[in-house]
């Protein structure tokens, strides 16, 4: 947007002020009436359903998706050692990146 003059510039951020708090009270009365309507539920009797429903979701999201437990091998057994888990992934990027099979430097005399 490229308003001409500098009156024209305050003019427009002056109501973009005033818009900004306007929608920021009324997302406040949504949230308020939202909150009340979810504490009233929680009172009733059925609301047991929805405390168990939050405490899931709140678990689900505090989630470590970077932690992986177990892997397959290329043979599909499943591995759940850390070593062989860091083994597995090392051989996976050495032949994603190379396009060549690894030799296992153990092995190797």
């Amino acid at each position: 947007m490229n308003s001409g003059t500098d009156e024209e510039k305050e003019i427009s951020r002056g109501t973009y002020k005033t818009t900004k708090k306007v929608s920021k009270k009324v997302v406040t009365v949504a949230k308020s009436r939202a909150y009340d309507k979810l504490y009233r539920k929680l009172e009733a009797k059925e609301g047991e359903e929805e405390v168990f429903k939050l405490a899931m979701a709140r678990e689900r999201r505090t989630r470590d998706l970077g932690v992986v437990r177990c892997i397959k091998d290329g043979k599909g057994k499943i591995l759940s050692e850390d070593a062989e888990i860091k083994e597995r992934w090392k051989r996976y990027f050495f032949k994603l990146l190379n396009g060549e099979v690894m030799d296992d430097s153990r092995n190797r005399e």
